[in-house]
């Protein structure tokens, strides 16, 4: 299945996790992309995983939470590609503490990079989307923006933020040819989420020492033994930013395997 033969695709945090796994998985259907990250070494690695696709691959390296970089990256993204069909917005971080005693800078970092970041990055890219074809972005929420999820307030209101920004450049664009959706996704293996709790679950980096893991148990998938793969998000991330997501825009899809059903 082909569905992104001649289909240029910006993809931000290609160098880990759901990122990489959506670079890897377009790649795979045909598509030509640039894959975005703040770290060289994990677009090293995005490369070194593209096999036979690498031909299509091309890398920059951009840090989100910065406007110069974004406006630099963007346009040489463009610029490679000679336009833009889609984007797909899955950098990010996760940072967990009490609200208590979570820092003013600490908070801040997180809105900058998952909510100013993902506006950063749409801004710069919609005038290319205008003339693309079929134009689609696709934004990365989480299921911490309609669930409790304890200690980890600044990345809810983040991804909240992130998904009603969503909903309303649906509706701007609506007439201009983009559509514009984001993912939920809960209960994942990645970067994210690789601290283990009690009981060997995997909870998130970074938790309190005095964490409650009652509060979390309500976190697990009812699907599998464990965590998904990232590869579980990347089909719907492909999916979304294809022809076949033509009567989707303005809404979220929750990938969590039954974590939040």
């Amino acid at each position: 299945m082909n569905r992104y033969d001649n289909r240029r695709v910006l993809i931000t945090g290609a160098g880990s996790g759901i990122g990489q796994a959506t670079t890897l998985r377009i790649l795979a259907e045909g598509g030509t992309v640039v894959g975005a990250d703040i770290s060289e070494a994990g677009l090293a690695d995005t490369v070194s995983k593209a096999g036979a696709d690498v031909e299509r691959l091309h890398t920059v390296t951009v840090d989100i939470a910065d406007e110069g970089s974004v406006k630099e990256g963007v346009a040489e993204a463009i610029s490679i590609l000679g336009g833009l069909d889609a984007l797909v917005n899955a950098a990010g971080i996760l940072r967990s503490s009490h609200t208590a005693t979570t820092s003013l800078e600490s908070f801040e970092q997180v809105i900058r990079i998952n909510l100013v970041g993902t506006f950063l990055v749409i801004r710069e890219a919609l005038p290319a989307l205008q003339e693309g074809a079929s134009a689609a972005v696709v934004n990365f929420s989480s299921t911490s923006a309609g669930f409790a999820h304890p200690y980890m307030a600044a990345y809810a209101a983040s991804k909240g933020g992130v998904q009603s920004m969503t909903h309303a450049l649906a509706a701007e664009y609506s007439k201009g040819g983009i559509r514009f959706t984001s993912v939920q996704p809960g209960s994942i293996s990645s970067g994210m989420t690789s601290g283990t709790g009690k009981s060997g679950q995997s909870v998130g980096p970074g938790l309190p020492d005095d964490t409650d893991y009652s509060l979390l148990m309500k976190l697990q998938p009812m699907l599998g033994e464990g965590f998904a793969s990232p590869d579980s998000v990347a089909g719907v991330v492909a999916m979304l930013a294809s022809e076949d997501g033509a009567f989707i825009t303005g809404t979220e899809i929750r990938i969590d395997g039954g974590t939040h059903a």
